[in-house]
């Protein structure tokens, strides 16, 4: 009984300590918009390029983006680059083993990674790498401390450095400040990853756009139901009222 009133207790704890632990990180807002077809379709193209080299997306196939208004055309000719068909899942040709090999822990599946860390530590995580000699990849992360993942995109935004200051007796990073430019600007690159964050929300539920619209249609059909069930109450009872 004792173990279990423990376990109880662990399991209403665990909500509030995560949020103790990840309080001290600054998460920006990103700019979600999964009516703009045009920034979903720039987020798959970042998402197959850079993205699809070592995390898969098992889950969902690439006929799918037929539903951001690509054809199946398109898609073979601009986003089948680990497949044969575009009805194949998103898969990768490196291994469980290569991977924990390589970079120390297997790069994940990234069909639901938006649901399971959220939109926002996405958009911080993709901008809040910087250099840091002490790491095997020589990079670091202001989000994920100690990140086993490389900077694959170190190319287009450049090469960040930490800018620290004291905090009592340690010391600890302000804000990070570029210290060689990549091939696009800042705002630019920004702008990027907003749209890779954006498919990634979007491939985490392909479907929630029709679902919230399927649901009001509801709530109004509910809404309109709910006066004729009103009306038609009190004629039927209204020799007894």
């Amino acid at each position: 009984m004792k173990r279990l009133k423990n376990f109880i207790f662990l399991l209403a704890a665990a909500p509030v300590m995560a949020f103790a632990a990840g309080a001290t990180v600054h998460l920006d807002k990103a700019p979600v918009n999964l009516s703009d077809r045009e920034s979903l379709q720039r987020g798959a193209r970042v998402f197959v390029n850079y993205c699809l080299n070592c995390h898969s997306a098992s889950s969902m196939r690439y006929t799918r983006m037929e539903d951001l208004g690509l054809t199946e055309d398109q898609i073979k000719a601009n986003l089948l680059f680990a497949a044969d068909k575009p009805g194949e899942t998103m898969k990768v040709g490196m291994t469980k083993a290569d991977g924990k090999a390589w970079f120390g822990a297997t790069p994940p599946d990234l069909s639901v990674i938006s649901r399971a860390r959220g939109a926002d530590w996405l958009y911080t995580y993709l901008r809040g790498f910087y250099r840091d000699e002490s790491r095997p990849t020589g990079w670091n992360n202001t989000v994920f401390d100690k990140v086993g993942m490389p900077h694959v995109l170190w190319s287009l935004q450049g090469e960040m450095v930490p800018v620290m200051k004291k905090d009592g007796e340690h010391e600890v990073i302000e804000r990070l400040e570029l210290a060689k430019p990549g091939s696009v600007t800042l705002a630019e690159y920004d702008a990027m990853v907003g749209d890779l964050v954006n498919y990634l929300v979007w491939m985490g539920e392909p479907a929630q756009l029709k679902r919230k619209q399927v649901g009001l249609m509801v709530l109004a059909f509910l809404a309109i139901f709910f006066v004729v069930a009103y009306y038609l109450k009190k004629e039927y009872w209204k020799d007894i009222h």
